[in-house]
């Protein structure tokens, strides 16, 4: 259950006060009291909701119990999906049965978790009202603790069953007010007594006087007098303040208010006091009303704020201000002195709004002095359990007729006896009293006794188990006093929620006035021809998901002015430019920032002529809950545009002109810290654009020295494969990629761009990883295919093994699967003499790293998620799952005829974009080689061939240099005249810290090994989705896409070419004298098939391999490629017919022909599994269940059909191909 409800809660609490945050412990806390009222719930076993309704009557003290109940039934009526529950039902019910340890009726459950949800509402509610009156934004878990104390309803709720209850001791939370404050500090401060006032006038209003006024034979105009008036002259006068602090210039020190003060005095409008005050002091008039006249507080606020002023006008306004009221004060003085008594204020009657004291440490040092008068205290301390002291005073005890001096707080009533008079002994206490009996406010009831024989001026205190103290005041006024604090205290949090569920009502009622929608288009409400939403909302702030809509009320949910939302403002950023250009968004910011004010109607418009302003208290409104905060919203998006995108001001000087423009014109107080951070942003941007990036970073360690082998520093026409050390190049490309990797903008994805015509423009850094990444490929491939002499090419391929073996360890994922690539590559997976001697370690290397692309990239998935940054991940599964995404949901969504922009395409592209952007962030700790680095810069292993010249040229060397069928491979001479023994891949110089070996992938188990699959397993696979065709996918012969790209870079996944358990080494391979043919295990006659590395699926399938090997048709010549156009990220089987018009070519048995797929199609998959060195097959074996080994398609003019030894694939004839799931890496995606 722990942390199940937390982030439900927190929905909750940015329902009742979105402007305020809460921490975690403060939620945790909330969460453990849920769970402490649903096991109070759950202990009378309840078996329908009319169960649960009865616990909580007999249980929730009133009148909370009806509002949880009027809440519950409203939950479980058909209503729910426009009321839905924060809390998490669904997760909650099937708990419930467990606890219970019965199958639970789902209404039960709901009727449960929306009253557990009313309560923390009401929790977090009170609480936040609590932490807005001591001026903080943050509800803690102390919060939440003080302001329960106060409450009797939850205390009695949460605590009925402690004495005492002990709250954190009170830390020193609010700055002392006794010290100096400034003129600003007083504004503030009497801006917050103001907005308190206007509340304790809107309890006394709606929730006392409505009633009255909903019944006329009741309602008397004399009981509340003129405190409308009050209330407007209130609310008059805070606005007037507001205004003057939003307007005052940036120069000024502080607002300057006097004048606020002067206009109203003038208009005599403070007279409704006096009035009021000579009607509510006739007699009988409850004297604890009149003690809300008697503070001079405005008064008071006024003369220290003329002797801060130091601006002279300021001071006048004051002076005349205070001149106007002093004959109202005077008045008011004199009526009160006439019906009120002077009292000390320890006397006083307990005001109806319990002010808290100047500060927490004053009001606990209170409360120990009179602990302190007290003898025979036994407990927790009074500041444990009490916040506030409210009076004191001497009442009789009925009964007894002893008098008793009584403390009251607001959460303990303490009985003394008196000690004067009395004898003591040495050494006794010198306590004033001593302690008789002591009363838990929050446990008794307090109820009034009229007039008898035997008491005058009582009220009787019941207590919880039925019995009862009357206590017998002196006088009717005493008696009132008494009263008027305990009812207080008694209901006080009850009428805060009366006042609370008034208010939102009116909210609801009232609704704001908005500008017309021709005026401002922003202004058009919601319906489902502008904007669609999701069902389900966001999980932790409960804020609606916007499924599509148009661009305009895109940019107002944008910059909405009810909540904010930065996920959305994040993906849309990231987003918008397939939908709407910068320029275009620019505008509509500044159009959604120049906000008209509402139009007034025509009654407005013949009050405003007799001299009335209706619609003043509405035009406030709308400026402080729509202007002010779309405005802000808007900065914000600016803010975040030029921070995280600034390369579109790059690219067009205008737009930031226009910007810089935009917001030179901003004004007022609290916009100035929004452009003052947009400026900086743009500065900084500026000057790191002149700079250019730094490269200065500081690392925890050294990086590792550079590691050298044959190639010396500075000699870079001697550098290549086998001349540097294998590590460097390893640690140079692994740097390289990561530079390449971490400079993608996520805007050089969205829409597919890097595959259009201005690529160049709108994907640059992208398109250098794609380039890199494919002369990297083609590199590897031709050093294999240009060493022609068996022994060494054997030493080539175990390099390239070492530098992968070096990736693993530096978490270089993309350059691991550029070398599987390159080894999967038809011309290299051909060369089974090679792969057949070499060493078993190295086998096993290549493996692991091959294991990583099955199952749809399953293992490499898991382990990216595994490992500690930095890394650089395969790219091409994140273009593949973006292609999809594109090419697998419409642009627009069609609602009632119109089009709206779907936006969820755009956030499933974002969420992709997001991951990419996570390893952006940590660089490697390794030293850059600038000779090296710039050697692989500029590797061209392509030169000035085509495309179409290159790919023949591989393949034909790869012919020449291992026949078909040739049983020894033909003797070359030797190419390389230097040493050929590697240097290893451990550091020269190793540290702790540093590289160790084997890799991290060596040591996980592996689950499949080299075993014979039966026919009957790769039968019964089953088919998996398909696969849209992707850039790297071959175009069929009808399409128009102009590649300009080379060849596999990311080949598919067959099985590894090594199939033997002999070692590599130089030594073995000396001895074996290679110059003359190598050993070879003995075979079939050619004309029998052997059994397959891998299982392939059966050749109706779009993939199918040739039975017999595939010609090599020729291509159109086409420039040397930017990047690799055919090869599909995620590891396809290379070799593969492509091509409709060969399909009797290539499947001349076949029994239907083959059709090349439609663009964006899937393919199925089936599961591979790896074999080891086959077994030779018997003679009669069906000739359908292999296939030919994977050849690529090519287009030639020849009518010579190369073959191949058929011995490496296995088709099954029922089942479908299945190719693997993984992401292109390609810049021309649409092929027709």
């Amino acid at each position: 259950w722990r942390g199940l409800l937390v982030p439900a809660l927190k929905k909750v609490q940015m329902q009742v006060h979105p402007k305020l945050s809460s921490t975690e412990d403060a939620l945790q806390y909330v969460e453990e009291l849920i769970l402490q009222l649903l096991n109070m719930l759950c202990q009378a076993q309840p078996r329908s909701f009319l169960d649960v309704e009865d616990r909580v009557q007999k249980s929730f003290p009133h009148p909370i119990d009806k509002w949880a109940i009027a809440d519950a039934q409203s939950a479980i009526e058909k209503r729910k999906r426009r009321n839905p529950l924060f809390l998490p039902v669904e997760k909650i019910h099937p708990l419930l049965k467990e606890v219970l340890g019965y199958k639970v009726d789902h209404q039960v459950s709901v009727y449960i978790v929306a009253v557990l949800e009313y309560i923390s509402a009401d929790i977090l509610k009170l609480v936040g009202n609590y932490v807005r009156n001591i001026r903080h934004d943050e509800i803690t878990k102390q919060d939440i603790k003080v302001a329960m104390c106060a409450d009797k309803v939850l205390m009695d709720m949460f605590h009925q069953d402690v004495e005492d209850i002990s709250t954190l001791t009170l830390s020193d939370e609010e700055p002392s007010t006794s010290g100096e404050q400034t003129y600003y500090d007083l504004v503030k401060s009497f801006m917050a007594e103001v907005r308190q006032y206007i509340r304790e006038l809107n309890l006394v209003i709606k929730v006392f006087r409505e009633p009255f006024i909903t019944n006329p034979k009741l309602f008397s105009e004399n009981i509340f007098s003129r405190i409308s008036d009050i209330h407007e002259l209130s609310v008059k006068l805070l606005g007037h303040i507001e205004d003057t602090v939003e307007m005052t210039d940036e120069g000024s020190p502080h607002p300057l208010v006097g004048s606020c003060f002067e206009d109203l005095a003038e208009e005599l409008a403070f007279d409704p006091y006096e009035s009021y005050t000579q009607d509510i002091l006739r007699t009988g008039f409850h004297d604890h009303f009149l003690s809300l006249l008697s503070k001079p507080g405005a008064a008071f606020y006024l003369q220290q704020l003329e002797e801060k002023s130091k601006d002279q006008e300021d001071k006048e306004c004051l002076k005349q201000a205070i001149t106007a009221l002093l004959n109202l004060q005077s008045s008011m003085e004199r009526i009160c002195s006439k019906s009120l008594a002077k009292r000390r204020l320890s006397e006083s009657a307990c005001r109806f709004y319990s002010q808290q004291m100047k500060g927490k440490q004053l009001a606990i040092k209170k409360m120990n002095e009179i602990q302190k008068n007290i003898d025979g205290w036994e407990g927790k301390d009074i500041g444990q359990c009490c916040n506030e002291f409210i009076m004191e005073g001497t009442l009789t005890r009925v009964g007894a007729k002893h008098e008793r001096h009584i403390f009251l707080f607001d959460g303990l009533m303490i009985c003394c006896k008196s000690n004067h008079g009395q004898p003591r002994l040495p050494g006794a206490s010198n306590a004033e009293y001593r302690l008789k009996e002591k009363f838990l406010m929050r446990k008794v009831q307090i109820n009034d006794k009229d007039d008898t024989n035997e008491y005058k001026h009582a009220f009787e205190i019941i207590l919880k188990d039925e019995n009862s103290v009357i206590f017998a005041a002196k006088s009717a006024e005493e008696k009132n006093n008494w009263m008027a604090a305990l009812i207080s205290l008694q209901y006080r949090s009850t009428l805060e929620r009366m006042l609370d569920v008034t208010m939102l009502q009116e909210e609801k009622e009232e609704q704001m006035r908005f500008p017309s929608p021709e005026l401002y288009r922003f202004a058009e409400p919601d319906s489902e021809e502008n904007i669609v939403f999701e069902e389900n909302m966001q999980p932790k702030s409960g804020i609606p998901i916007i499924k599509a809509g148009t661009v305009v009320k895109l940019i107002e949910r944008l910059t909405y002015h009810m909540y904010a939302d930065p996920n959305f403002v994040r993906t849309f950023l990231t987003t918008y430019r397939s939908f709407c250009k910068p320029q275009e968004l620019l505008s509509l910011l500044i159009e959604r920032f120049e906000i008209p004010e509402p139009e007034p109607t025509e009654a407005d418009r013949i009050a405003m002529e007799n001299g009335d302003q209706p619609l003043s208290a509405e035009l406030k409104r709308f400026r402080k809950e729509y202007i002010q905060p779309v405005q802000l919203r808007v900065l914000n998006v600016c803010r975040h545009w030029v921070e995280h995108h600034f390369y579109d001001f790059e690219r067009d000087v205008d737009l930031l002109q226009r910007l810089e423009e935009f917001i030179g014109t901003v004004r007022g107080k609290a916009m100035k810290k929004w452009v003052e951070s947009i400026t900086k942003i743009i500065h900084r941007k500026k000057q790191a654009q002149a700079i250019g990036p730094s490269h200065n970073i500081t690392f925890e360690s050294s990086p590792p020295p550079i590691e050298w082998h044959i190639s010396k520093p500075g000699h870079i026409e001697t550098f290549d494969l086998l001349t540097l050390h294998p590590i460097e190049i390893a640690r140079q490309l692994t740097l390289l990629e990561s530079e390449l990797y971490r400079a993608v903008q996520p805007s050089e994805l969205v829409g597919s761009v890097w595959t259009k015509e201005d690529k160049e423009i709108n994907s640059p850094n992208l398109l250098k990883m794609i380039r890199h990444t494919t002369n990297l490929t083609l590199w590897f491939e031709k050093c294999i295919i240009e060493t022609e002499n068996l022994e060494e090419r054997v030493i080539v391929v175990c390099r390239i093994i070492e530098i992968l073996q070096v990736f693993q360890e530096l978490n270089n994922f993309n350059g691991v699967l550029e070398v599987v690539s390159a080894m999967n590559s038809a011309p290299i997976y051909r060369l089974d003499h090679t792969f057949e001697v070499s060493h078993i370690r190295q086998k096993k290397i290549f493996e692991e790293a091959h294991e990583l692309s099955e199952d749809h990239h399953k293992k490499y998935l898991a382990k990216l998620r595994s490992i500690n940054p930095p890394c650089v991940p395969f790219f091409g599964i994140y273009l593949t799952n973006i292609l999809k995404t594109e090419e697998g949901n419409p642009e627009f969504l069609k609602r009632h005829g119109k089009e709206l922009i779907n936006f969820s395409k755009r956030r499933k592209v974002a969420e992709i974009t997001g991951e990419i952007q996570q390893y952006q962030n940590q660089p490697y700790c390794l030293r850059g080689e600038a000779d090296i680095r710039k050697f692989f810069e500029n590797l061209n292993p392509m030169g000035n061939s085509m495309e179409k010249e290159f790919a023949d040229y591989l393949f034909n060397k790869s012919l020449e240099i291992e026949p078909r069928n040739v049983k020894p491979p033909p003797r070359f001479p030797k190419k390389y005249t230097y040493s050929l023994k590697s240097p290893g891949v451990r550091p020269s110089n190793p540290r702790p810290g540093t590289m160790r070996h084997p890799t991290p992938l060596q040591q996980e188990p592996r689950k499949i090994s080299y075993s014979r699959v039966p026919e009957s397993e790769t039968e019964s696979a089953a088919s998996a989705p398909n696969s849209p065709r992707t850039p790297l996918t071959p175009p069929p012969p009808s399409s128009t896409s102009s590649t300009t790209d080379v060849c596999s870079v990311f080949d598919s996944d067959p099985s590894t070419p090594f199939h033997s358990s002999r070692c590599c080494s130089k030594d073995w391979i000396s001895s074996a004298h290679l110059d003359s043919p190598p050993a070879i295990p003995p075979r079939q006659p050619t004309s029998k098939i052997y059994s397959p590395r891998y299982s392939v699926p059966d050749r109706t399938s779009i993939s199918d391999p040739p039975e017999s090997p595939p010609v090599l048709p020729p291509r159109e010549p086409v420039r040397t490629p930017d990047v690799f156009s055919s090869s599909p990220l995620h590891l396809q089987p290379p070799p593969l017919g492509r091509k409709s018009e060969l399909g009797n070519t290539f499947f001349p048995n076949s029994p239907s022909p083959f059709t090349p797929p439609p663009p964006q199609t899937p393919s199925p998959h089936v599961v591979r599994r790896h074999l080891p060195s086959p077994p030779l097959i018997p003679q009669d074996t069906d000739l359908h269940s292999v296939a030919g080994p994977p050849v690529p398609p090519r287009q030639s003019t020849s009518q010579h059909i190369p073959k191949l030894p058929p011995k490496t694939y296995k088709r099954e004839p029922t089942h479908p191909l299945m190719h693997r799931d993984g992401p292109p890496l390609l810049e021309n995606a649409h092929s027709t």
